[in-house]
């Protein structure tokens, strides 16, 4: 967890990466420029979206709803997509250490119910509403992941037909 408070403007500070190898430093060290570059893009275009899981959650319903109206086989490709942005909030609970499967069930019925500012408490391994808890991320960031996976999933389907040739001619 990496959490930014400002004491006073433009002061500076120091930042200590501890780590086991110089592997896992590099790889921290990659994790905080991110941050830092996210926190920066934040700053400058202020859009946010609700963390916790809790956007991708009212996204995969979104997509599901459109899974239902859309005939014929791209409606399975519809629905997993939206199982794919499911999987975000499961990831954010295996990692925290808590049962994903419960609470993410807990986070399906709470949207079902109208709540779409729920996502998950990572504090105390509960639903909560992101809004209450300041929970946000930058919705440029995460307009990019949702770019990213897109075009990977489009990349494969892509090869598969590429790859389609005819079969290799037996010698006799």
């Amino acid at each position: 967890m990496i959490r930014f408070t400002v004491d006073k403007k433009g002061a500076a500070c120091s930042i200590v990466l501890r780590g086991a190898s110089n592997h896992i430093l590099d790889e921290a060290e990659r994790s905080l420029h991110d941050a830092l570059c996210i926190l920066a893009q934040t700053k400058k275009n202020t859009r946010v979206v609700l963390g916790g899981g809790a956007s991708e959650m009212l996204m995969s319903n979104a997509v599901e709803e459109l899974a239902k109206k859309t005939p014929g086989k791209e409606a399975y490709a519809i629905e997993g997509f939206a199982r794919a942005l499911r999987q975000i909030p499961t990831i954010i609970a295996d990692n925290a250490g808590y049962d994903s499967s419960e609470l993410v069930s807990q986070l399906r019925a709470s949207h079902f119910k109208g709540n779409q500012d729920d996502g998950l408490n990572m504090d105390k391994g509960c639903i909560g509403d992101m809004r209450d808890l300041r929970v946000f991320e930058s919705y440029k960031s995460k307009m990019q992941s949702l770019v990213s996976a897109h075009e990977a999933a489009e990349m494969i389907l892509r090869v598969d037909e590429i790859i389609k040739c005819a079969p290799r001619q037996r010698r006799r």
